[in-house]
């Protein structure tokens, strides 16, 4: 990747911090749509319609074309660009050529898939849009198809730089059903939804983007509302006659900057399932809306879907069309539900080394750090994907954190008081090993200090006490992302705390 993809790695706490770093980002363009729109400003034989025909096989070089041509208007009379179209001519193709110059662009498959995934359901809801909305809104396609595929762009900077953070909102409110303003004031100190409302109002997107980021904090009332009559779908004359009585609400369902929130909703929706409860829900909306019975609403949304996976799929993306060959009633198993991959060969290969460094004697370490250094890449080769090595202080009534991987800065100077814990008494009191999982999680995570389990996300962690001449000097922390631990490398970290056990061995003996 080059430079100017690598983005700062803290995640920020509030809404200000969120907006500044992900408006900072520039999304790599795939290396084909870049030459290919390139060579088209290039020929004086291509129209501006053209050109933007190209763009819209990227959708990040989309959004930033029209993030620049509403950056170089703002403050000035005009209206943000609505379209790609509209975005190219205020620009200019000279500018237009300077921009795409400066844009980092990659081979497809070298973009993060996390970025790929989420504009793949992007361009998921725009092909939903179309087929739904916009024949029977044509006077308004185009305001549809740009607001559609740019509804989750503020989360595509986000997928580049915390893909973990939305891989585990997916599997905690999706697949787990946690309560959505819970998870994220935990994962990013505010709701999702607002990081996203301000990136577009910073950005100047489409009118009807904002709107629905509007609408999901502010008008949740009358959404449920409206979700009520939905459901009464086999009585479309009483629904009709209850939306007649409330002539606001009417006017509120009917608005077309709806499309844009009812298309997204659909295919993100469809990530998980066809027939859950949530895919429900936005097919009731779409029914009302569109005055469709549901049997019509679902026949073209699985055809819309099959339509988008013909020109969208990709080979390592999920793309829920795949799934209406399955038996009705299948899911998909998200991957934080699955074991854990494997350490690779590679990784193994290294994961001996360093387990070798560890039975060297006389001790190869020149102090404590060296040694904890080695035994923390031991953890991380053996395919632990978050890892805290503490070690205990002289009076034994605190364990301070030596060594981390895969977590925040600020882990690395936590300490926790021993007495505060009934795990941390139990593991400091002898060698132990306490293994969390979906049966005793609740049970053990109340036991654990705060601030440990909250790095630690996840129902899946290990911890283990390491002695060293009859007394417990040492703790481990680790997991593989919080999701199911693979045997192999339960297998492994077996192994490693006992070359670990050994080093300190040898080094605390040394010279005696």
């Amino acid at each position: 990747m080059t430079n100017e993809t690598k983005v700062p790695t803290p995640r920020p706490t509030t809404l200000d911090g969120w907006v500044k770093l992900l408006n900072g980002v520039h999304l790599p363009v795939p290396q084909a749509s870049h030459d290919l729109v390139c060579k088209a400003i290039a020929d004086s034989r291509r129209s501006l319609r053209d050109i933007a025909d190209l763009m819209q096989d990227s959708p990040a070089l989309a959004l930033s074309v029209i993030r620049e041509a509403n950056h170089h208007t703002h403050g000035s009379l005009a209206e943000p660009a609505e379209n790609l179209e509209v975005a190219i001519n205020r620009l200019g193709l000279k500018r237009t050529e300077e921009l795409l110059a400066r844009l980092p662009s990659l081979p497809g498959n070298e973009i993060p898939v996390a970025l790929r995934q989420l504009q793949l359901i992007s361009q998921h809801a725009t092909q939903q849009a179309n087929g739904f909305f916009a024949s029977r809104l044509a006077r308004l396609w185009q305001d549809i198809h740009w607001g559609s595929l740019l509804f989750l762009s503020p989360l595509w900077p986000l997928a580049l730089t915390h893909p973990r953070l939305l891989g585990e909102w997916e599997l905690r409110v999706v697949h787990k059903g946690e309560p959505a303003r819970k998870v994220e004031r935990e994962l990013f100190g505010v709701r999702l939804a607002q990081i996203c409302l301000a990136l577009v109002e910073t950005w100047r997107l489409p009118i009807w983007v904002a709107q629905g980021y509007r609408l999901l904090l502010n008008e949740r009332r009358e959404l449920v509302k409206v979700l009520r009559i939905a459901r009464d779908s086999e009585h479309p004359l009483r629904q009709q006659n209850r939306l007649d009585d409330d002539p606001t609400l009417r006017r509120w369902l009917n608005q077309p900057a709806n499309t844009v929130l009812l298309a997204n909703g659909l295919a993100m929706a469809a990530q998980q399932a066809w027939d859950s409860p949530h895919n429900t829900r936005w097919q009731y909306l779409t029914s009302l809306y569109l005055q469709m019975s549901m049997d019509e609403v679902q026949q073209q949304l699985h055809q819309q879907a099959a339509n988008s996976a013909r020109h969208h799929a990709m080979p390592d993306l999920w793309h829920p069309a795949v799934a209406l060959i399955w038996p009705w009633g299948s899911r998909r198993v998200h991957p934080g539900l699955l074991p854990a991959a494997p350490p690779s060969a590679q990784d193994l290969s290294q994961w001996r080394k360093q387990c070798s460094a560890m039975l060297v004697e006389p001790s190869p370490f020149r102090n404590a750090m060296h040694l904890t250094t080695s035994a923390r890449d031991a953890l991380v080769a053996c395919g632990m994907r978050r890892v805290m090595i503490l070690m205990a202080d002289r009076s034994q009534t605190a364990v301070r954190v030596h060594q981390t991987a895969g977590l925040p800065e600020e882990a690395a100077a936590m300490s926790f008081t021993i007495s505060q814990s009934k795990i941390l008494q139990r593991l400091l009191a002898q060698q132990a090993q306490v293994r969390l999982n979906p049966d005793n999680n609740a049970q053990f995570s109340a036991l654990l200090p705060p601030g440990l389990r909250s790095l630690f996300r996840g129902e899946h962690l290990l911890l283990r006490s390491l002695t060293c001449n009859g007394r417990v000097i040492m703790l481990v922390a680790v997991d593989q992302g919080g999701g199911p631990f693979s045997d192999m490398t339960v297998q492994a970290f077996g192994k490693t705390v006992q070359c670990i056990e050994r080093a300190l061995h040898t080094f605390t003996n040394r010279g005696r």
